[in-house]
């Protein structure tokens, strides 16, 4: 799926489709930009804004989604990558991008976005 900023997808697609996995008062957090670094959202509304402000400097976005790993404790880790092209200088890029999403009773109450794999699976202890 190409995400484009003017079409809105998190907030007509993606996330009213992922809203009965979401807990109502669920937090997610990311280091991935600089200016949602030590945010927390809580919400799918919030999670909405901070998946909107990461999207818009961008003419188009791909996410592939390339793995995913059940871990102990409730946890799950999704390895992607993501390719975009910036709307102001048309450069484009790729980068790798990885969520550990944490769930209690089939719900996910926290969701941490990183911009790199080991990270992601360091923080679940499924590498060194």
């Amino acid at each position: 799926m190409v995400l484009r900023p003017e079409e809105r997808p998190f907030a007509s697609v993606i996330f009213p489709a992922a809203a009965g996995v979401m807990d109502p008062d669920g937090v997610y957090e990311s280091s991935v930009l600089p200016d949602q670094a030590g945010e927390t959202y809580r919400g799918a509304d919030a999670w909405t804004r901070a998946a909107e402000t990461w999207l818009e400097p961008c003419e188009w976005m791909v996410v592939d989604l390339e793995q995913v790993l059940d871990t102990p404790e409730d946890r799950v880790v999704s390895l992607h990558r993501v390719r975009m092209k910036m709307r102001q200088t048309s450069l484009e890029f790729e980068m790798a991008l990885a969520y550990v999403y944490t769930f209690r009773d089939g719900t996910i109450v926290h969701a941490r976005a990183f911009g790199d794999h080991e990270q992601a699976l360091k923080a679940v202890g499924l590498q060194e």
